[in-house]
């Protein structure tokens, strides 16, 4: 009997034998989940026991497997450290890793090539590997890259782009629903609002999230990439890191149809370039990283950054917050559980960044108020990319912008009564701000040959004491 866990649902960890699913719903009532976060890993693990060769079972732990394992005979190597120990406690056959791009294997030969960590030589390597956009020896339309084309701003007019596809609720759903209102009459905490589910949950599901968006909004998913609108909650992104982190697709089959997408013609390159990199080279890389880094690495605090997590993430209630960026991003992990790589990136990680919040807490809050969050892929999206916390592993510079950067890439700030021009006075925009403080009290960046001209500017600032006064006295944002 083969043992499944919960994010590896998927055929491709399917070993062809009897299956053991464990439901542990324990795990809830350790940290705050976000609502449709703890409903879609319950639809997806009881969509998954629809199957006659799958026995579900209610387990209080995943311990009380080891109590008679006789019958489990194989697994494959599970996504986290605390579940491999658990794994190497079992008598069963670990088998390799399943559910990504690249193997361990394959990661070793990369670090052994290139003894640097560069996303980009990854990618490369990868895209050659897996004879993924190439031509011969080198990529399609002679280019690797298609970053420059695809940093438009959120356009006046809207996108165009047709709506994501959405699962249709079932009685599975219902009885999900009725089990999360049971546990919160027992005193566990969920956070974000109720349903209805917008990602896919089963097998069947997530084909036909793939193909939706790959049949109707690939082609402008580059162009768009980093712009964020507040008409648009997800722009043009696919809605597909949930469902690939649950293993129930594939990432060669989705590069595969993105890939043939652009053979077709229905896809520009700009575009099928960009997705591809999400899937093969930065979805692959951060994953080999958690393994590279070790399990400590989520405690690293180069900054000394010590400040708690603040209740309007905890609650996910941004209705005291005035920047609007910052507001109504808050509300929209409230809504959906999930934004797309730029709000968490240069809008809740650039906060988070400027105010010192402490690392740790902040990864935790990033796996357990996203839908796709889980142990593997924050750690080097948060500790290392956005917080800067392990002192230049994982990025040669900090991820600190003002509002600058928010004014040009959101529609945020045109309704926002605070000014993004303005960094002291009543109107003085909190990112703005934040940035010349997050400067001025890091001083031990100057070191770093990139921060150069942002170190220069602090030294012209002509009301650094006035700003200093102001943040030391900022209790709002």
């Amino acid at each position: 009997m083969q043992l499944l866990f919960a994010d590896q649902l998927g055929p491709h960890f399917d070993l062809g034998e009897e299956i053991l699913l464990p439901v542990v719903k324990s795990q809830f009532s350790k940290r705050a989940y976000h609502r449709q976060k703890a409903h879609l890993i319950l639809y997806a693990l009881r969509a998954r026991g629809v199957d006659k060769r799958v026995k579900l079972v209610e387990l209080d732990s995943y311990r009380d497997l080891l109590a008679d394992s006789r019958d489990i005979t194989k697994l494959v190597n599970p996504t986290s450290y605390p579940f491999r120990r658990f794994a190497k406690e079992m008598s069963a056959e670990i088998l390799p890793s399943r559910g990504f791009a690249s193997s361990e294997r394959d990661w070793d030969n990369y670090i052994s090539s290139f003894k640097r960590l560069r996303l980009e030589d990854f990618y490369r390597q990868q895209r050659t590997r897996l004879g993924i956009l190439m031509e011969g020896d080198g990529p399609v339309e002679g280019r690797w890259n298609f970053d420059s084309e695809n940093r438009l701003s959120p356009p006046a007019s809207g996108t165009g782009v047709k709506p994501p596809w959405f699962p249709k609720e079932n009685e599975i759903d219902k009885s999900v629903r009725e089990e999360l209102d049971e546990l919160e009459r027992k005193g566990v905490r969920f956070i974000g609002v109720d349903g209805p589910r917008r990602f896919a949950g089963s097998r069947e599901e997530a084909l036909l999230a793939l193909n939706w968006f790959i049949e109707n909004r690939l082609d402008l998913f580059g162009p768009y990439e980093d712009a964020v609108d507040s008409r648009e909650w997800s722009m043009s992104h696919s809605l597909l890191s949930a469902p690939m982190n649950l293993g129930l697709l594939d990432p060669i089959e989705v590069v595969r149809a993105a890939e043939k997408a652009y053979h077709e013609g229905k896809a520009r390159i700009e575009s099928v370039e960009a997705f591809v990199r999400q899937i093969i080279g930065w979805r692959d890389y951060v994953w080999h990283l958690y393994w590279h880094f070790g399990e400590d690495y989520v405690n690293s605090n180069a900054l000394s950054a010590d400040v708690p997590t603040p209740a309007s993430f905890n609650s996910l209630d941004g209705s005291e917050i005035k920047a609007n960026c910052l507001k109504q991003t808050i509300d929209s992990v409230s809504e959906y559980g999930w934004v797309h790589h730029i709000p968490r990136l240069m809008i809740l990680g650039n906060h988070a960044l400027q105010r010192g919040y402490n690392p740790r807490q902040m990864n935790d809050w990033f796996i357990d108020a996203f839908v796709d969050g889980t142990p593997w892929v924050m750690p080097a999206n948060v500790i290392g990319m956005s917080l800067y916390a392990d002192g230049g592993k994982m990025s040669t510079k900090p991820y600190a912008a003002g509002g600058s950067y928010l004014s040009k890439m959101t529609n945020y700030c045109g309704d926002c009564p605070l000014n993004p021009k303005v960094r002291v006075g009543e109107n003085a925009c909190p990112f703005t701000a934040g940035y010349w403080k997050f400067l001025d009290e890091n001083q031990q960046l100057r070191s770093n040959h990139r921060m150069s001209n942002a170190f220069a500017g602090l030294k012209r600032l002509s009301d650094l004491e006035e700003l200093r006064e102001q943040e030391s006295r900022r209790t709002s944002f």
